[in-house]
């Protein structure tokens, strides 16, 4: 039986035995706790009186009768106990002198970047001028929101200057996405963590993209070039590292680039995936990633920079081989001079099972 009704059975009177045949479970209403107190104060009225009630409670013979008429008219539902809003229904409406708001227009149809401070700067010399008494900036700031409201104001548009076109296009903007921090989070095993960042290389005016993932706990890494960079390629990348790894993989940390966000992360949601995101301009948060980055670069890129730019594919097939010696053969200190596929046999973290190491099917 409910806890609920255990509360209820002080009751004496007819209402309240009706009460117990019709009585609702609040185990997860919002405002369990004072729909609780509620019955046990009209408990204590039905015992003691309205005099002991409001001695004890502070609660006043009028909002006793209340409650209890309330619960009348509900046939006993307990619920109806529950605070009732407060949200007046009518509100005020705000309203703004019809000069300044076609003076706020003008401006910001000419000077579209103006803010709502510097406009309440401008706006005091004319208030003077026509006898109005100036807002603040705050309320020039919630004019401006009624007047997009009302489409009295041009929509802010961000432009850029598309190069393969040669022509200007609109910058949509990013959507907010609530961002997963790593915070005091660290790996217990291999897989629990992987950072991923990207290099971008200038070869004789040629860019060109390296993806790289390493795991925190074991070094495992692997990287793979790219001729450009988006979204679609860091999926591309991520799916390719989850299939050869030799561990699962539970969690990435990324900074905040554009190619981690969209299509990537949506990967990360359908493969269960949990995504860290740095905080802005903090690369020590990254700081395997980073460390790797300086290792893939002096001991292998810089040696390749023209299959890099004039043969992408032939740079793969040779990275592959790199990454072979890298996670098999060269030793590490933070390993103890192990390779990171000695340090998971030597501690067991490897199941016996055939591997999945798919290298030779990696092409970008």
């Amino acid at each position: 039986m409910p806890k609920t009704v255990f509360l209820l059975e002080g009751f004496v009177t007819g209402y309240a035995r009706k009460a117990m045949n019709t009585i609702q479970d609040i185990t997860h209403h919002k405002d369990r706790a004072t729909i609780e107190y509620r019955i046990k104060v009209l408990n204590f009225f039905e015992r003691y009186g309205p005099e002991a009630t409001k001695e004890a409670f502070g609660v006043s013979r009028s909002t006793l009768y209340l409650w209890k008429q309330r619960l009348t008219k509900s046939n006993g539902r307990v619920a109806i106990l529950a605070p009732a809003y407060r949200t007046p229904k009518t509100r005020r409406k705000r309203t703004t002198q019809p000069l300044i708001a076609d003076f706020i227009v003008s401006q910001r149809t000419s000077h579209p970047r103006l803010g709502k401070d510097k406009l309440a700067s401008l706006l005091r010399p004319y208030c003077l001028k026509q006898g109005l008494a100036c807002p603040s900036a705050s309320t020039v700031g919630r004019t401006i929101t009624d007047l997009k409201t009302q489409g009295r104001l041009p929509k802010a548009v961000r432009l850029s200057n598309y190069a393969n076109s040669r022509r200007l296009i609109e910058l949509k903007r990013r959507s907010k996405l609530k961002k997963d921090r790593r915070g005091d989070y660290y790996p217990a095993k291999p897989g629990d963590l992987v950072q991923i960042d990207c290099i971008i290389k200038f070869i004789n005016g040629i860019r060109r993209y390296v993806i790289s993932a390493i795991d925190y706990q074991s070094e495992f890494a692997f990287s793979l070039a790219y001729s450009h960079l988006s979204s679609a390629k860091a999926k591309d990348f991520l799916l390719k590292f989850k299939q050869l790894a030799p561990f699962g993989l539970t969690r990435v940390q990324t900074d905040n680039g554009s190619e981690f966000y969209k299509l990537f992360h949506e990967a990360c949601v359908d493969l269960e995936i949990r995504h860290f995101w740095n905080y802005p301009r903090s690369p020590r948060m990254n700081a395997k990633i980073e460390r790797y980055n300086r290792s893939i670069q002096e001991e292998f890129i810089d040696y390749h920079l023209d299959d890099l730019a004039y043969d992408i594919d032939s740079f793969n097939y040779l990275l592959i081989d790199w990454l072979l010696w890298y996670n098999t053969e060269r030793p590490h200190w933070t390993l103890k001079l192990k390779s990171p596929m000695q340090y998971l046999l030597s501690n067991l973290q490897l199941p016996l099972a055939e591997s999945n190491m798919l290298w030779t099917d990696t092409t970008a």
